[in-house]
C-alpha cells in the first residue's frame, strides 16, 4: 500500500464483483497512467466475508455489487453519509430507493454512479447525464434487458419459448431464475431510473406499467414476420399530454427502426430530442465482464474528479392511456362475414386496419391484423366486444406495435 493507492471497498463478490476484481487487477496499472493513482481492493464483503464497519474505514470508495434492497440500502447510505463516493449496479435499490439516494449524495457531496445499472456497457446515463444534459428530450426508449432480448432472437429463428430461455440459462445469459426478466419487472426498474434522468420526474417501480414475454406465441412471431416485423421487448419513457408515460412491453418494429436488427443479448437505446433529432447507442447486455466494465467506467470518472449537476426534481403527471398502433390475433371459426363483422365492431371504437392476414381452414382458422394508431382504452373496448361474438374461438391476442421507421 502506498499514497498513490485510490482505496476501493468492494460489497458483493458474486458473478458481476468477481469479473470487476478480476478486471481492476488486468486494467489497474493503465488507469493509473489516466488518473495518477492506482485502483485497489482495501476490503471485501461478502455473506461469508468481511464487516462492513472495517471495509468502509478503509475505503475512498464503495462500489455495490451485492443487488436486492436490504442490507444494500443501509450500507450505501452509510457510505455517503460518511463522506465516501459510492458506485452501484443495483437497478432495483435506484428504482425504488432513488430520491432518497440522490439527496443524501448532494447533501454529504459525493458522487453516486450508476452506469453499470442500466443497459450494460450502452453508456446512456453518462450521455444523459453529461452530452444531451442541456437537450429537451421528447422520448427514450430501447432494448434494457439481453436475456429477453436473447430469448426473442432464438424465438425468431423457430425455438420455442422453453427452448429459448434453457438456451439463455445454457450461455450465462440467463439466471437460473429468470422471472424479473421475462416478466419485464427488470427492464422497468430500468426504465424508471432513465425516465427519473431524462425528464427530471420522480418515476418509481412501482410507476412503470409492464408486461413480459412469458405468454408470447410461436405464431404470432410467424404471422408477423409475413407482415415485416421484428418482435422486442421496449422499455419507452415519453412525454405524453402534458405528463410523461413510463411502460414496459413486448413490441413489433418495422425493418427500418434503429431497434429492430438489434439481436442476441445486446441492448440498444434510443434517444430523440428535436435539437438532436435521434441517436441510438447500442452494446452487450448481458454478462457480468460486461456489467464490470461499466462499474470501472464509472470509478474512473470519480477518480478523475468528474461530477455531475443533477437537476431537482419536477414531477410530471403519469398518463397511462395511450396511444399506439397493435397486432390483433383472432381464432375464428371458418365462415362467411367473419371478417366484415369483426372489422365494424372494431370501427365502432375508432379502430381502424391496416393489414389483414387471413389464415387456416376450418378449426384452424384465424385473423391476423395490425391497427392504425388508437388509444388503448379503445381498443381494449372493441377486443371485448369481438370476444363476445359466437365465432371467435379464444380470447383475442394483442401486441403493440411501433410504427416509426428511421431511414
Amino acid at each position: 500500500m502506498s499514497a498513490d493507492d485510490f482505496n476501493i471497498g468492494l460489497l458483493g463478490r458474486g458473478t458481476v464483483g468477481s469479473a470487476f476484481s478480476e478486471l481492476l487487477a488486468e486494467r489497474g496499472e493503465q488507469v493509473r497512467r489516466l488518473t495518477g493513482r492506482r485502483p485497489r481492493l482495501s476490503g471485501v464483503l461478502t455473506r461469508e466475508q468481511g464487516r462492513f464497519e472495517d471495509v468502509l474505514e478503509n475505503a475512498e470508495l464503495v462500489i455495490e455489487l451485492m443487488g436486492g434492497i436490504d442490507p444494500a440500502r443501509e450500507h450505501v447510505l452509510s457510505a455517503m453519509r460518511a463522506g465516501r463516493h459510492v458506485v452501484t449496479a443495483n437497478k432495483q435499490l435506484l428504482s425504488q430507493h432513488g430520491e432518497e439516494l440522490f439527496a443524501t449524495a448532494h447533501e454529504h457531496g459525493v458522487q453516486l454512479r450508476f452506469e453499470a445499472a442500466v443497459a450494460g456497457v450502452v453508456p446512456v446515463v453518462r450521455v444523459l447525464e453529461e452530452s444531451l444534459a442541456g437537450a429537451h428530450i421528447e422520448r427514450i426508449h430501447g432494448i434494457v434487458n439481453g436475456t429477453t432480448n436473447f430469448i426473442l432472437t432464438e424465438m425468431t429463428g423457430g425455438s420455442s419459448y422453453p427452448q429459448a430461455l434453457a438456451e439463455a440459462q445454457r450461455r450465462g445469459f440467463a439466471e437460473a431464475d429468470p422471472s424479473d426478466d421475462v416478466s419485464g419487472r427488470d427492464a422497468a426498474a430500468k426504465m424508471a431510473i432513465l425516465a427519473r434522468l431524462a425528464f427530471g420526474a420522480p418515476v418509481r417501480l412501482e410507476d412503470v406499467r409492464y408486461e413480459g414475454i412469458e405468454g408470447l406465441q410461436g405464431d404470432d412471431l410467424q404471422y408477423a414476420h409475413e407482415l415485416g416485423l421484428e418482435l422486442k421487448l421496449i422499455g419507452t419513457a415519453e412525454r405524453r399530454d402534458g405528463g410523461l408515460s413510463v411502460r414496459v412491453h413486448p413490441a413489433f418494429l418495422y425493418a427500418g427502426h434503429p431497434l429492430a436488427s438489434v439481436g442476441g443479448p445486446f441492448n440498444a437505446v434510443t434517444v430523440e430530442s428535436e435539437a438532436i433529432t435521434e441517436i441510438t447507442m447500442s452494446g452487450p447486455g448481458a454478462g457480468g465482464r460486461q456489467t464490470a466494465s461499466a462499474v470501472l467506467g464509472d470509478l474512473i470518472s470519480v477518480m478523475l474528479g468528474a461530477t455531475v449537476a443533477r437537476p431537482p426534481v419536477s414531477p410530471l403527471a403519469l398518463v397511462e392511456d395511450v396511444e399506439s398502433a397493435f397486432y390483433l390475433h383472432m381464432e375464428v371459426a371458418d365462415r362467411s362475414g367473419v371478417l366484415a363483422t369483426v372489422t365494424q365492431a372494431l370501427g365502432e371504437q375508432g379502430v381502424s386496419i391496416k393489414s389483414v392476414l387471413q389464415r387456416g381452414m376450418g378449426e384452424n382458422a384465424r385473423l391476423v391484423m395490425v391497427t392504425h394508431l388508437v388509444l388503448e382504452s379503445s381498443l381494449n373496448a372493441a377486443i371485448e366486444r369481438a370476444g363476445q361474438f359466437d365465432f371467435v374461438r379464444s380470447a383475442p391476442r394483442t401486441i403493440r406495435v411501433i410504427e416509426e421507421e428511421f431511414t
